[in-house]
């Protein structure tokens, strides 16, 4: 089976927020769409934070539909349409893969740590190794990955994981190790090294003075 087509950055975090609200908020699910972009544009637990219309969630809705991604029920009431995920279904994923697919998506790239702690809420992991059993699992299916191991970043101790549903991703920029700092030519540079000269001489005098005070 080949890999389903890569998803706009819009259409992933409609399926992100349909799986989390899932297993989050079961009561309310499946979710209008006025409640899944009230979802997609949390300001806590989303990076980005995105400021979505409801006719660009309806529109990202309609596409998902078309590739059964999200399915249509009008619920208990009858009356109200709502929309489900059939996340795990179409990418033949586990549920525990999807959930940690589901929080890369919401939050970016983290750490497999970092990932454990973010979807408690979701699925309970034992420990940050059985994270990484599924993350690997992701990384490695011959149908096309859907996760990837980033390269470790300067001063991290963990390298991050980072979703492929959007196609391959960006890798992150090196840190800077601190402020830039113009290094000194030409007239600057001896100015500079007379300074140093006119204050070394300045303390050879106030140690000669203190030694014969």
């Amino acid at each position: 089976m080949s890999a389903p087509p890569p998803l706009s950055p819009v259409e992933a975090r409609v399926l992100g927020v349909l799986l989390e609200k899932a297993r989050t908020t079961p009561d309310v699910y499946p979710l209008t769409v006025n409640a899944l972009t009230a979802g997609c544009n949390q300001k806590t637990s989303r990076e980005p934070v995105m400021n979505l219309a409801e006719a660009e969630v309806q529109a990202a809705l309609d596409a998902l539909r078309s590739r059964v991604l999200v399915l249509e029920t009008f619920g208990a009431s009858g009356r109200v349409l709502r929309y489900a995920h059939n996340f795990p279904k179409v990418y033949g994923v586990p549920a525990a893969a999807a959930d940690l697919l589901a929080v890369l998506m919401l939050r970016g790239p983290q750490t497999a740590s970092e990932l454990r702690a973010n979807a408690e809420r979701l699925h309970h992991f034992a420990d940050a190794s059985a994270v990484e059993g599924y993350l690997y699992e992701l990384a490695e299916r011959p149908d096309g990955p859907l996760a990837v191991l980033l390269p470790r970043q300067p001063g991290s101790r963990e390298s991050r994981w980072a979703h492929l549903l959007c196609g391959p991703a960006a890798l992150p920029t090196p840190a800077a190790a601190g402020p830039a700092v113009a290094q000194p030519e030409g007239a600057d540079l001896a100015a500079l090294l007379e300074r140093m000269d006119r204050l070394e001489a300045e303390v050879r005098e106030l140690r000669v003075r203190l030694d014969g005070s």
